[in-house]
């Protein structure tokens, strides 16, 4: 049985520092505008006279930015994928050239032949959460290698290192307050974070990046958000074959944070900490006993959140 016809045009936009190359794919239609405030305007005006099944673009480290804000504030079903994913097809369909107007042309292709789900994006104040929490992580960042230079630096360097790593913890601070600031704001943000919090071994940090970078918490299924944080597992198998399960893919972010969180959890939860040790007993190693608690806390989390309730035992079922 054949897939239902889709109503609505699929929109590939290649996203490049100077210029937005579009195609769309049902009216084998190409146009250039620049990716510039003026350009986008006339981008929108023009995708406006459509019904949109969706606008797909690659994940371009942030100039894709302004795009796809605009759009997502329209309503308009925007999917920014990860470009392997994208490259991935276009070498499965024989496409090896790359030029602007290919590259739009197989995000468009793409949209219409394997129509990737579309999911609410961050805008307004969540994306405001989410560019302070993405900047904390960056200072984070630095300040942890100007650390690690004042071993190998010589010392008449070492005062201006210093100096550099207070004025990033004085600008970490600053960032925690406006963070603070701003869930404190909003009546559902601070109802959420007072569950979180309720959490053993979940602290500040790995609530603001849940609330930033996993607004769906609380709103699918317990095997959804696992998969959407990439902590669960892909078979290998293949006939009498079973091979190693491995996760990947998922919010980066996010299964970073949880990841740390685990190095606590597995002390202080007593819930995590039984499952931990439950697996190492069972042979598991280290590391594949941490995923299967990250897994197992999320999705306890997201039963929190959809049930609107605190942590209790009874989550240990």
């Amino acid at each position: 049985m054949s897939k239902q016809r889709e109503v609505g045009v699929n929109v590939g936009i290649d996203v490049g520092k100077q210029s937005l190359d579009v195609v769309i794919h049902e009216r084998g239609l190409h146009f250039t505008v620049d990716n510039d405030a003026a350009g986008i305007r006339s981008l929108l005006g023009r995708l406006s006279r459509y019904r949109l099944a969706r606008i797909v673009v690659e994940a371009t480290g942030r100039r894709e930015y302004a795009l796809v804000v605009a759009a997502a504030e329209r309503g308009w079903p925007v999917i920014v994928s990860q470009p392997l994913i994208v490259r991935r097809y276009a070498a499965a369909k024989g496409v090896l050239a790359k030029t602007d107007k290919i590259d739009a042309t197989i995000l468009a292709d793409f949209a219409a032949v394997m129509r990737p789900p579309v999911r609410p994006l961050a805008i307004g104040q969540i994306r405001e959460i989410k560019d302070l929490t993405a900047r904390r992580r960056q200072l984070i960042g630095m300040s942890t290698m100007e650390k690690n230079r004042l071993d190998i630096m010589p010392k008449t360097l070492q005062a201006d290192i210093r100096r550099h790593v207070n004025h990033l913890k004085a600008s970490i601070e600053k960032l925690d307050r406006s963070i603070e600031a701003l869930i404190s704001s909003i009546d559902e943000w601070r109802q959420k974070r007072h569950l979180l919090a309720s959490a053993p071994g979940i602290g500040p940090q790995v609530i603001n990046t849940l609330l930033a970078d996993l607004p769906e918490l609380g709103s699918l299924s317990n095997k959804q958000i696992a998969a959407l944080v990439g902590v669960a597992p892909i078979n290998r198998d293949s006939g009498s074959l079973r091979g190693r399960r491995h996760i990947r893919g998922g919010r980066a972010t996010v299964r970073t944070m949880l990841f740390m969180a685990m190095l606590s959890a597995v002390q202080h939860n007593p819930i995590i900490k039984a499952t931990y040790q439950r697996l190492l007993a069972a042979g598991k190693l280290k590391k594949v006993a941490l995923v299967a608690c990250m897994r197992k806390m999320i999705t306890i989390l997201n039963a929190m959140l959809r049930d609107n309730s605190a942590w209790d035992q009874s989550h240990a079922n």
